[in-house]
């Protein structure tokens, strides 16, 4: 899977990197490299939490049956 992200340097020194698809979906780095690595793990918790949202959603609606599916 693929995410787009955007990469600043702060004024700070740090840079810091967003995920617009995932509102809230921020991190930092002291470099880019660690930026980028914080924000996979920050994209995949987010994406992990959606997931449990959804699921909860689904189980309230028993006339559907989930499926899952590996992308």
């Amino acid at each position: 899977m693929l995410s787009h992200v955007t990469l600043e340097h702060a004024e700070d020194g740090w840079f810091v990197v967003e995920c617009p698809a995932l509102p809230g979906c921020v991190s930092q780095g002291a470099d880019e490299k660690e930026a980028l690595e914080n924000i996979k793990k920050a994209i995949t918790a987010g994406l992990w939490a959606e997931e449990r949202k959804a699921v909860a959603a689904l189980s309230n609606q028993q006339a559907l049956s989930p499926l899952v599916v590996e992308v």
